[in-house]
């Protein structure tokens, strides 16, 4: 809305001093041409915007002026605590608002609050998604998001690793996770077959109640251990389809979207990490061990054993199924030697003997 823009303009001429008409284009996401016109509107409306002509010029408040008008919508209160994300803020359809929230905040400060708080603004920047990957499509993350704010229940075509499913949803929250948007949501309870239903039935649309411990949104599972009552997790990037069906529903009470998370992701890492490996590594392996596993890996280093006179190092690392450790630890090639246990060690020069047969002459 104009009158929205209009006063993002003159807070910005407030909170920023003098500004090009160029600028205040790019922060409006308007044409130059609109600021003209939006210039010469607030000058009608009484506000005292000061043109300064020549390659230096600008536009500018007259000295002294500043404005009381930086009230919060709801919108913009609410979009504050995305401060620190812009980018998922602009996913969220907030950008605007977060925009319109931070200028109006800076010009209700007193000067030395908002000098300080323009100075941690141009030192401290988060960039959540992760080096080396390309940005998920989320082409249904909006009318996800306004289905957990209106507490709609939503129709959704999804695609898990066992195939596509049409579930209802009761969508409870959505959180970001290194640069990968996930879904919290309860299903809608299916309705019970009538029993000469079910033998004409049976097939994979009936099996489906057996996966229900299994995670569909890459291992953060049920909050109540798997059962299909508790909330589920979803990767947003797999829904293929986003109806609304016009019912609302009663959010849970005890339901915390935090609380849940943490209790997921602990599970998840418990689940994942249900062996362990005795390795050797080279220097250079042990230099690597924290960015190929995390944080995982950092706590093995801090509990290694002391180098050898090699310079080699021992430790014990938690690892999942064989099969995803041997592909793991193969990174590290020649630079990393696994000690123990047997089946892991034999597993690992199964692969190498592979390996080697293919690329040998």
């Amino acid at each position: 809305m104009r009158a929205d823009r209009l006063l993002a303009l003159l807070l910005l001429l407030q909170n920023r001093g003098r500004l090009t008409a160029a600028t205040l284009a790019a922060e409006l996401e308007v044409s130059v041409r609109t600021v003209y016109r939006d210039v010469e509107a607030l000058g009608a409306a009484g506000v005292p915007v000061v043109t300064e002509r020549g390659p230096a010029g600008g536009y500018r408040l007259l000295e002294g002026y500043r404005t009381r008008l930086t009230g919060l919508t709801d919108a913009e209160a609410g979009s504050l605590f995305l401060a620190g994300a812009p980018g998922p803020a602009r996913d969220l359809g907030l950008g605007a608002a977060l925009t319109a929230a931070q200028l109006k905040l800076q010009a209700a400060l007193p000067e030395q609050a908002a000098a300080r708080a323009r100075r941690i603004q141009d030192r401290f920047h988060l960039d959540a998604p992760a080096w080396f990957r390309e940005a998920e499509q989320v082409p249904w993350l909006g009318d996800l998001a306004r289905a957990v704010w209106e507490q709609q229940v939503v129709r959704c075509h999804y695609r898990r690793w066992g195939g596509e499913v049409r579930r209802e949803l009761r969508a409870l929250g959505l959180v970001l996770k290194s640069g990968i948007w996930y879904l919290v949501a309860l299903a809608e309870p299916e309705p019970q077959p009538q029993p000469e239903a079910v033998a004409e039935g049976a097939g994979p649309e009936g099996a489906e109640g057996s996966e229900a411990g299994t995670n569909e949104a890459d291992g953060v599972g049920a909050a109540d251990g798997g059962e299909r009552r508790g909330p589920r997790t979803y990767r947003v990037s797999r829904f293929l389809a986003v109806e609304p069906t016009g019912r609302s529903f009663e959010r849970p009470a005890d339901f915390e979207l935090a609380a849940y998370w943490t209790a997921a992701a602990d599970r998840l890492t418990a689940m994942l990490h249900q062996g362990t490996a005795e390795l050797r590594l080279s220097p250079r392996a042990a230099q690597l061990l924290p960015a190929r596993f995390g944080a995982v890996g950092a706590r093995a280093l801090a509990r290694a054993q002391a180098p050898g006179p090699d310079g080699w190092i021992r430790l014990t690392l938690p690892v999942e199924s064989p099969a995803v450790a041997v592909g793991d630890l193969l990174h590290f090639g020649s630079e990393a030697e696994v000690v123990g246990p047997p089946e892991l060690r034999a597993a690992l020069a199964a692969e190498v003997a592979a390996l080697a047969a293919r690329y040998l002459p």
